[in-house]
Parts: C-alpha cells; structure tokens; sequence
C-alpha cells in the first residue's frame, strides 16, 4: 500500500496543472460575459451618429459606458481603416452597434477575426435606397452581405428612419442588459418623443416651400430628401474624397441653369471651393447642410443639427 501513499498529491497537481493550461481559454471565453453579469457593459459604436443614438437610449443608466471606435470628426466611414485597436476595443465590448447598409464594409473582417462578437445592426427592416435611386427592402440578415457600393447607406438623415435605428437598437441592447429594460425603454421614448416633435416642426416649415429643387454636395441627403419631398437633381460631387471630371462639372452646371436652381448645398465636413466656383458659374448661392455625421458628443445634437438645416431650407427656398 505504501506505492500509493503519494497518489491524493499526484492527483491534485494534475487538477492544478489542467486549471493553469485552461486559464487563458476560459478567461478569454469570459471577457465578454463579464460585460453582462456584474460588471460594466459597454456598448462601442462604429461612428458619430449611432454615437449619438447610443448616447441617448442608455442615458444616466449605472455602469453602462458607451464609446465611439471613431473619432467625432471623421464623418463618413467611406474609406474608414479599422486598426488593431479598434479590434480589440470591439472584442471587449459587449456590443458593437453599427449604421448597417454598407456603411462598415470592415463588419465582415471584425466577424472573421472574432466571430463571437454581438453586432447590432441598426438598418434593420428600413427601406434602402440605391445609387440609382431605387428602393430595397432591408433584412436582419442582409449586413453579412458588402453593401458598400449598391445602396446609399445613409439613412439616419432622414428623421423617421433615425427613429427606427433607434428602435432597432434599443430592442437588441434589452435582450443583452435586461435588468436595465426599464430606464432603456424610459429613454427611447423620451427621445423619440423629442425626434417627433422635430419631424413635426420640420414638415410644417420645409412641406410648403415654393422651391423643391435641390442640388447637394455629394450622395447624403437622398433619405432626408424623401422625407421631406424635396428633389434632389444633381450632386456637386458624387464621390467627396475624389474630383469629378470635367464632363461632371459640365453637366452639373447645365443641370443648375435648366432648372433654375438659385441654391447649392455643401457639407460642412468638406470643403467648398468646388461648389464656390460653380456658383459663380450659375449665379446661385452656397448654403450649409449637415448629415450631422461629425459634432460634439451633447446628447441633442443631431436634433440641434437638424433644426439647423430645416432654417437654411426656408432661407435657401423660399
């Protein structure tokens, strides 16, 4: 019996030494479930205005932080290059809450590399529009597909699809937090409350307008334009983070003067000397509308934004 006096010591080393070899695994595996059960949440939003949105539906709610993987300034994610930070910043958030419809054509690498990230896709059910113009009814499962270059991704201009983004986003962070369902729900529809009285007040002072004719910087405003039944005839420059050709400015112009446009829109994201020298070309004048795609991190931003633009619709139209 004494070759077995050691065996109790023998069997606990073996236990010690299975536990060390699984710890990395099983603390890797936990990273994110630390997020749900006790600890912090966080939420990491992939640019400004979901930003925005996040900001408001998870508003005074304890231990839930909310952090932006862009900067406030970037705008567009046109020509976005996720970093490794950014990865990893994802990987331990416990979710990442995206526009959807192309506008993160990265989403596909973030799920190969970490398959096990939550991703909330806030384009959900919302009716796309193509670069031709034409419509597309959008499914849950439609942001595993590159969007990038077939639809127009950006669909929180328009107020009433900035009011389903917020839906779709509140629904899915009740499912992963739903201790806190009651201040989630106490936040979208104070929100939405304030998105519709907005709407409202936009629609009584841009419906009416003499003019609906507009010519905009570049592709952002298609969503805002149906909305508000205004025509969009021409962009300055489809493509901002390249020149158009000769032939496009040509075209552009001939569009201006046929229609007796006396107004053009620039972003303030861009610059606009390109739509300067156009309308000196075609007698008209410049004025500013944002997609509310950069700004300060204040809650009411993108409602600031807004009302903004609905002033410079009535100045610019009237």
């Amino acid at each position: 019996m004494k070759k077995f006096k050691f065996l109790p010591l023998i069997i606990a080393l073996i236990v010690l030494f299975t536990a060390g070899c699984n710890k990395e695994n099983s603390s890797t595996q936990n990273a994110n479930s630390e997020n749900f059960f006790g600890g912090k949440i966080k939420f990491v939003t992939s640019f400004y205005p979901i930003y925005i949105m996040a900001l408001n539906i998870a508003d005074g709610i304890d231990n839930v932080e909310v952090v932006n993987m862009s900067e406030s300034h970037t705008g567009c994610l046109h020509d976005f290059q996720i970093q490794p930070e950014d990865l990893k910043n994802i990987e331990t958030s416990t979710a990442f809450i995206i526009n959807g419809a192309g506008m993160e054509p990265f989403t596909e690498k973030i799920i190969k590399e970490n398959p096990n990230v939550k991703i909330i896709d806030s384009s959900k059910n919302i009716e796309l529009i193509t670069s031709e113009g034409h419509e597309h009814h959008h499914h849950e499962e439609d942001h595993n597909h590159d969007h990038h270059h077939e639809y127009n991704p950006h669909i929180w201009v328009s107020i009433s699809n900035y009011i389903k983004q917020i839906d779709n986003i509140t629904d899915e962070i009740i499912k992963l937090d739903p201790k806190n369902s009651a201040s989630y729900e106490l936040n979208r529809n104070t929100y939405k409350e304030k998105l519709n009285k907005l709407r409202n007040q936009m629609h009584k002072n841009i419906d009416n307008l003499p003019n609906k004719n507009i010519v905009t910087f570049h592709e952002a405003f298609p969503y805002f334009a149906k909305e508000f039944s205004l025509n969009v005839i021409g962009t300055i420059n489809q493509n901002p983070h390249s020149e158009p050709s000769a032939k496009e400015i040509s075209n552009t112009i001939n569009i201006i003067k046929q229609n007796n446009v006396k107004s053009l829109f620039v972003e303030p994201q861009y610059s606009d000397n390109l739509a300067k020298n156009i309308a000196s070309e075609t007698n008209s004048k410049i004025f500013v509308l944002d997609p509310a795609v950069t700004g300060d991190n204040h809650k009411d931003n993108y409602i600031n934004t807004m009302e903004k633009n609905m002033q410079t619709l009535v100045e610019a139209l009237s």
